[in-house]
């Protein structure tokens, strides 16, 4: 069993923990429901033992915390962090000598998330399990280097998982479900094209022909802005059909151009003014 799994099993009923670390969106340390504030320095000592779950060696720990300065300095400020966190039972280690890590009682948001990470796959798309621990970064607003890492690492993770949810979900004939996952997941990481896919992926299989195309047109206008005219490769997404000409990559067009195909424009009688009709079907999105 995984340290993660460990400390997640040992708290499964968290309600009732001792000792509870926050560390997705926010740091917080609480002891029987009580907030402890904690210094700047064993604040970021409990975070670091809570997004490592092994024991970590006391040298490696204190240059990691604290870059730069000399190994017997590092030592030394680590052992006024951990003393001055003055939480009983905390730290696996009583005596603070040896290696450094929770106490395998304390209840950390990031090891449950880390575990519904590894189970959404095997929890039926029927179900419809809890998934506000994968709404929120580690840290975010931290910029110690081991942060940057670790919360990118949980990043993709949560991400793909967000993702693979929604195509399953899609499947299973909850699109509105499947969209607000999708769009959790663009919302969380813009520029990530996975999640723009599906996002488009939902729609079209929803059947919902001008959403998928306002999607496709948010992200390549997205590209525009950042890296210039570029091709996503997401209009191979939609069926070949000369009337999509927003998806010709290389003569981008703005939304107001778009004629959705199966539709077409009348003009009003008094002012000029245009609606749209239907006029046919798409190949490839009829539904049932």
């Amino acid at each position: 069993m995984s340290d993660d799994q460990r400390r997640s099993r040992t708290t499964q009923a968290h309600g009732g923990a001792l000792h509870q670390v926050r560390v997705l969106g926010s740091f917080t340390l609480t002891t029987d429901g009580t907030t402890v504030p904690l210094g700047v320095d064993s604040r970021r000592l409990v975070a670091y033992l809570a997004v490592h779950p092994r024991p970590q060696e006391r040298t490696a720990l204190a240059t990691d915390l604290w870059p730069g300065v000399p190994a017997t300095a590092a030592l030394r400020l680590l052992d006024e962090a951990a003393a001055g966190v003055g939480v009983p039972a905390l730290f696996s280690d009583g005596d603070l000598t040896g290696p450094l890590s929770l106490a395998a009682d304390v209840h950390v948001d990031l090891a449950d998330a880390l575990g519904l990470v590894r189970a959404l796959p095997e929890i039926p798309a029927t179900d419809s399990p809890d998934i506000a621990l994968l709404s929120a970064d580690i840290l975010p607003g931290w910029t110690a280097a081991w942060i940057a890492v670790e919360r990118e690492r949980f990043r993709q993770l949560r991400l793909h998982a967000l993702e693979e949810r929604s195509l399953r979900l899609s499947a299973a004939g909850r699109y509105e479900e499947a969209v607000a996952m999708a769009q959790g997941a663009v919302q969380a990481a813009p520029s990530r094209e996975s999640a723009r896919r599906t996002l488009i992926e939902v729609h079209l299989a929803e059947g919902n022909i001008a959403a998928a195309v306002a999607a496709y047109d948010d992200y390549q206008e997205l590209l525009r802005s950042s890296v210039g005219p570029a091709s996503s490769g997401l209009e191979a997404l939609f069926p070949p059909s000369p009337a999509w000409p927003l998806l010709r990559a290389r003569h981008p067009m703005p939304r107001s151009a778009v004629q959705l195909p199966g539709l077409r424009s009348v003009r009003g009688a008094g002012g000029g003014a245009r609606r749209l009709v239907a006029g046919g079907s798409v190949p490839g999105t009829a539904r049932p």
